[in-house]
């Protein structure tokens, strides 16, 4: 028997590939599914199931074209969802055969109605490993607040209370040798404490996640996980409905979103469509030149997560701006948070658009050391785009925490006529930050390289670490 864990960085995930005598179940499957299916041909065995933990909010789900691909099917924990596409429903406690191994199926309502985790029993029939979807990470558990965005009828307490009942009653009795394989970890929007590590043993999780507490009463859990939540991305509610709906296959959005714009064509596009222009090159080349109104969202980062956090809406019509052969990359990982309308990139880049002579914008970019500099003749404004929580851990003194995550909703708290300098932790997100309102026509924010990783390595700075947060959420 086989387990595998295929993780993708950008997005904090973890997809499963099960094989038991030739006999394949993929498990939250990413939406590009090539992978997938050619790991098991070249195993000379067959996916049999495609088991969904629940119905995702942070991204599309391979589901549909790994099932219409392959004949798999497709399963769910318990609902009464109508979907657009043939699903079973599995019942709790519903065994399903993997050629010599089963595994089973344990209904854990709380992070959604029909969440589920999956058991797997070896061939010996002893059980090894449980994967947990989004009901239980290593070190946190699922926020409880995201089905009402779907459903309106549920609240975030009812739902907190349910996953309190479905860990003390179906998780915390398991045995602590298993192997816990989570849906996400550090870094998905999913939690709001989870590690870096993707596996641990149940019961190591049981001793040190907080909310596998024995102590806890249910209301205190339901204080404890509801305690600190962020509002999660807008885009979430949208992905549920694409994994619940249906949507066009990954090829066909591949191959349209990949095709070649010269200038004229590039410009036309953006014109009729008024679309968002996304260049994904690294920050500082952006910053030395950049077609107006684009949006920096480095590929090498967090990419997808960024794109649906600052545009929202995941049917607006986008440009791309890359570094040669990356194209297909950029149009796959949009489609897997569900940014299907991706209508072409620039032929060439950027240096094609030098080479026409057509006009580039410029953002003024300092070292944390001139910035220490240009503080010792003059009061500046800084803002720091971080989290709150990272923020609260530390920061530079008097610095204003505005999150990218919210810049959009905080524009109150920004003076067009004043100079800003911006910082991240390390100058990813202040681009992104200062690109989006450049676009919108603040022009006086100035990028800091290095963001405050470089500011605190410097020591020029006063570093507050329990200043009460100036903050804008």
């Amino acid at each position: 028997m086989k387990v595998e864990q295929i993780y993708t960085g950008c997005l904090a995930q973890g997809a499963y590939y099960i094989e038991s005598n030739g006999e394949v179940a993929i498990i939250d499957p990413l939406r590009e599914v090539e992978p997938y299916i050619k790991m098991a041909e070249e195993r000379e065995s067959q996916i049999k199931y495609v088991f969904e933990t629940h119905f995702h909010a942070d991204f599309v789900s391979g589901h549909i074209d790994l099932a219409n691909k392959t004949g798999a099917q497709i399963v769910y924990g318990p609902t009464t969802m109508q979907t657009g596409f043939d699903f079973v429903s599995g019942k709790d406690g519903e065994e399903f055969r993997l050629g010599d191994a089963i595994i089973r199926l344990i209904h854990t309502p709380g992070h959604t109605m029909e969440s589920c985790c999956y058991l797997l029993i070896d061939e010996t029939g002893r059980s090894t490993s449980l994967f947990t979807g989004d009901t239980l990470f290593i070190g946190d558990v699922g926020r409880p607040d995201l089905a009402q965005k779907v459903i309106s009828e549920l609240t975030q307490e009812k739902l907190a209370g349910l996953l309190f009942d479905s860990l003390q009653n179906k998780i915390m009795p398991l045995n602590d040798n298993l192997i816990v394989y989570p849906g996400h970890g550090a870094g998905s929007a999913c939690g709001k404490m989870m590690s870096n590590e993707t596996t641990d043993t149940l019961g190591h999780q049981k001793k040190t996640n907080y909310a596998l507490n024995p102590s806890l009463t249910r209301d205190e859990f339901i204080d404890s996980v509801l305690s600190g939540l962020t509002p999660p991305p807008g885009y979430f509610p949208q992905n549920v409905l694409l994994n619940i709906k249906g949507y066009e296959t990954i090829d066909k959005v591949v191959k349209k979103g990949s095709k070649p714009l010269n200038i004229e064509a590039f410009e036309t596009a953006n014109e009729e469509t008024c679309a968002t222009i996304i260049d994904t090159r690294n920050a500082q080349e952006f910053a030395r030149g950049f077609i107006e109104d684009s949006y920096n969202i480095g590929l090498d980062g967090s990419f997808a997560n960024w794109v649906g956090t600052t545009i929202v809406d995941v049917k607006t019509p986008l440009l791309i701006i890359t570094d040669e052969g990356r194209e297909e990359e950029v149009v796959t990982r949009l489609a897997r948070i569900g940014f299907d309308n991706t209508l072409g990139y620039l032929k060439g880049g950027i240096k094609a658009w030098k080479k026409a002579e057509k006009p580039l914008e410029r953002i003024k970019s300092v070292s944390a050391e001139r910035l220490a500099s240009i503080m010792e003749d003059k009061h500046v404004n800084i803002i720091d785009a971080r989290r709150k929580s990272e923020y609260n851990s530390e920061h530079v003194l008097h610095a204003l925490n505005i999150p990218l995550d919210y810049v959009k909703n905080s524009l109150s708290e920004i003076d067009k006529r004043k100079i800003y300098y911006v910082h991240c932790k390390s100058g990813y997100r202040s681009m992104v930050f200062v690109s989006i309102l450049r676009s919108m026509g603040y022009e006086n924010l100035i990028d800091v390289k290095g963001g405050f990783n470089a500011m605190k390595a410097s020591g020029k700075f006063d570093i507050s670490k329990y200043e009460a947060p100036t903050t804008m959420l």
